[in-house]
């Protein structure tokens, strides 16, 4: 979809938590027919010209009906915070230069100051209150208010001011990975059942597809990033790997799997990048060397299913692997030799697929124990204590999510917070994604972002958290804007 087609559907779907607030369901719809009309559009190859012009007043009537963006009397100023914050492409490009209502009596732009948020934010928190049972709120007034008042609760620190971009390269098939380039806040990659990878760049706007590595013969089943971001290694049901240069897109090699399977994951190694775990549809894993294609010898083991999920702790010497029995095996990674140890063996549940695992060092600065978050079909979402050098697992607690047949993941949350109690965010079924405090004993929830017409598979954030990119099964990628404070 071009350019500013895309601007347009970011733009609608801002408006589209103030539609028919009691009936989420004409909300997915309406979003849903309108990227396709969006996209039929865009096969028209209509002047851009007419397109930017079309993306104003499209701004403009949106504004007229349900308020402008920087009005603080309107509907819109559910959340006045958004007003410093919620900078989507569409306002760096096309900000409303001919609406008397945003400029101040000089013909400059009213600024709002802290006092005016601190009374917008107490007139918010009336209104959330007293908002009466099962009305939906639009996210970014969830607590981003309270944290302009001075909250300086958790909650706060991941409300979003709403949707930065969406891609939707990939409409019409799954898009089961999304990720951001480590250390990198702007360059994003997401594979797609159709085959494909996309890498893409968020800055400077718009936000474009830079180029869509092509080669595998079927669905892309899993990439993982280098260290230093110059490769990619992707997985797919073709039963191959694939090493990518990112910079040109091309190529390096085609690794076919040692038992000729589906291959279902991968991860790098992170110390040494050289080597690469992957997991098949034979039940087997494999330490691959990129450079030789060939699997280390004693790198192999098998587990009781398919191969689903991958996950080191940050040393490298443990490896966690789940798969579709419901099983968690850790490994010994041997640093010198990439030879496989077989450890502990955890049964999640039985017959329950683990879809995602993530490993964490350290959880919060008052949780410091090693942690691993799992992803199970269970409905819920499951953090565990490794409580030991062979990695066996303890639960600790779980968080209540829609998860019973699709491949959803979760992560822990880049960074370390300085505020009581830490973060994981996760996909679901039910076409939101959650975020949950690992700390707070009740009420865990801190934050959900509505927008997907479908399950959200898998999350992301770039790394100073002021992006969040969120993928679904029908092939939509959304890029979520942190509210700043």
């Amino acid at each position: 979809m071009a350019a500013v087609w895309q601007q347009v559907l970011a733009v609608d779907a801002r408006y589209n938590a103030y539609r028919t607030p009691t009936f989420p369901q004409f909300r997915t719809q309406y979003i849903r027919r309108r990227s396709q009309l969006l996209r039929e559009n865009a096969k028209a190859g209509h002047p851009p010209a007419l397109r930017r012009q079309y993306l104003r007043l499209r701004g403009q009537l949106l504004g007229q009906r349900y308020g402008p963006l920087s009005e603080p009397g309107s509907a819109r100023a559910y959340s006045n915070s958004i007003v410093r914050s919620s900078r989507t492409t569409l306002d760096r490009m096309e900000d409303f230069e001919d609406d008397p209502r945003t400029l101040g009596a000089r013909g400059h732009r009213r600024s709002v100051s802290r006092g005016s948020y601190q009374l917008q934010a107490q007139m918010n928190r009336a209104v959330y209150e007293d908002r009466p049972p099962g009305s939906v709120v639009p996210t970014s007034v969830a607590e981003a208010s309270r944290a302009m008042a001075g909250d300086t609760s958790l909650s706060e620190n991941y409300a979003f001011a709403g949707m930065y971009h969406v891609f939707d390269q990939h409409v019409d098939e799954a898009v089961p990975r999304v990720r951001f380039a480590n250390d990198d806040r702007h360059r994003l990659a997401c594979c797609s059942l159709d085959g494909s990878i996309s890498l893409c760049q968020l800055v400077p706007a718009p936000p474009t597809v830079l180029r869509v590595l092509r080669g595998h013969t079927r669905g892309v089943s899993d990439f993982a990033w280098s260290l230093s971001n110059d490769i990619l290694v992707s997985t797919s049901l073709d039963a191959t790997m694939r090493i990518w240069a990112s910079e040109d897109g091309r190529c390096i090699r085609e690794i076919p799997d040692p038992d000729g399977a589906e291959l279902l994951c991968c991860t790098f190694q992170p110390v040494n990048n050289n080597l690469t775990v992957v997991g098949n549809a034979k039940h087997n894993l494999h330490v691959m060397n990129i450079s030789t294609g060939k699997k280390v010898k004693g790198g192999s083991s098998k587990l009781t299913g398919r191969v689903l999920a991958l996950s080191f702790d940050a040393p490298g010497r443990l490896l966690w692997a789940g798969d579709d029995r419901g099983s968690v095996f850790s490994f010994l990674f041997d640093m010198a030799t990439g030879k496989l140890t077989k450890a502990k063996r955890l049964m999640v549940h039985e017959g329950s697929p683990v879809t995602s695992i993530s490993a964490r060092s350290w959880v919060s600065r008052e949780a410091r124990d090693p942690s691993l978050l799992i992803n199970a079909c269970l409905n819920k979402l499951l953090l565990y204590r490794v409580v030991d050098n062979e990695g066996t697992l303890q639960l600790k607690r779980s968080f209540p999510i829609e998860q019973s047949s699709h491949p959803v993941r979760s992560i822990f949350c880049p960074l370390m917070s300085f505020r009581q109690g830490a973060c994981v965010v996760t996909g679901s079924e039910d076409m939101c994604v959650h975020f949950f405090d690992v700390e707070r004993a009740a009420k865990a929830a801190v934050n959900k972002l509505q927008g997907h017409s479908a399950p959200v598979l898998d999350v992301s954030f770039n790394c100073d958290e002021s992006l969040l990119a969120s993928s679904d099964a029908s092939g939509m990628v959304i890029v979520w804007r942190r509210e700043q404070k």
